[in-house]
């Protein structure tokens, strides 16, 4: 249950980790203000207003306005996640150097294995010792 547990908050963490730094624009086009389409990836697709073409006649000087209107919204994900080396103070910087030497060094093992009962046999069982003391593990 506890290996669950702990697979489950491991998989959420990474997962709010990637959706913190992932960026990504949406589109929305508007006839009045009326939502016509939305779209995550590329342009939204018109409602079709804008092919009309507007009247070139100058009779009233009046400028029609346009009825629809286009909105790019920008979620931008957080871009500080990497600490740069050159950014830590000197004390950092030493004890993250230290820090990784004794850790390479530490796993340098011996190029043998030594057992050193290896030439001892187990002693011989005369009398089983459990039965004796009637001791059992329960």
């Amino acid at each position: 249950m506890k290996t669950f547990f702990h697979k489950i908050t491991s998989f959420s963490m990474a997962l709010i980790v990637l959706l913190s730094t992932f960026s990504f624009t949406l589109d929305n086009h508007y006839c009045g203000d009326v939502l016509v389409d939305s779209s995550f990836f590329g342009a939204a697709d018109s409602c079709g207003m804008e092919v009309q073409k507007e009247s070139s006649s100058l009779d009233c000087g009046l400028a029609k306005k346009k009825c629809c209107s286009d909105e790019t919204i920008l979620f931008d994900g957080q871009d500080d996640l990497k600490i740069s080396f050159e950014k830590l103070s000197f004390e950092q910087q030493q004890f993250i150097a230290a820090y990784i030497l004794t850790a390479l060094n530490s796993f340098d093992g011996l190029q043998e294995n030594v057992v050193p009962f290896r030439g001892y046999p187990p002693p011989l069982l005369v009398k089983d010792i459990l039965i004796l003391d009637q001791t059992f593990l329960i």
